[in-house]
């Protein structure tokens, strides 16, 4: 996984998720990524994890921890939930995925490597996810932070609305 410049926060990244892309490219060069940041920091890329990457990389989704759980029950891995809750923190704390908290899913980092805010925009009639970048710490939030002194370590940015495709529906 590349990591990016110091600073450097993918603001100018496009938001990925309703647009139409190479999805088994898109797929490939995660993994790749993941296995090379992995190999770079002396992480273990276990098979569950890797599986468990894969999974969420190919769904293109939000899902639920035991959803994956499922999936990998059937991919040969434990039908416990650790095995697929240990997979989910390892790939939490290491940037891979990013919980969408509204939905109680989790979903793969769309831009692995790269210092950034993600903000993610939610479908309210498909869950659809879309993850594009946010800069909280530059705006009015930040503002506010640095007034009061405080630090801001983490942000969870959730918008929900309408994807392209129900916005769509919704004018027909």
């Amino acid at each position: 996984m590349t990591r990016g410049k110091p600073g450097q926060d993918a603001l100018d990244a496009e938001p990925v998720g309703f647009d139409a892309h190479d999805h088994s490219r898109c797929v490939e060069t995660a993994m790749a990524a993941a296995e090379a940041h992995c190999a770079a920091d002396g992480l273990r890329f276990t098979p569950v994890r890797r599986s468990a990457l894969e999974i969420l990389l190919r769904e293109h989704r939000a899902m639920g921890a035991y959803d994956l759980l499922e999936r990998l029950h059937a991919a040969g891995f434990g039908a416990q939930p650790p095995v697929a809750y240990r997979a989910l923190d390892f790939l939490l704390a290491h940037g891979f995925v990013h919980k969408i908290e509204r939905l109680n899913a989790f979903i793969a980092c769309a831009h692995p490597g790269a210092s950034h805010s993600p903000a993610f925009l939610i479908c309210r009639e498909c869950d659809a996810v879309a993850e594009a970048q946010s800069a909280p710490a530059r705006g009015t939030l930040g503002e506010a932070a640095r007034a009061t002194g405080f630090t801001i370590e983490r942000t969870v940015v959730e918008a929900l609305g309408l994807c392209p495709a129900c916005a769509d529906k919704a004018q027909a």
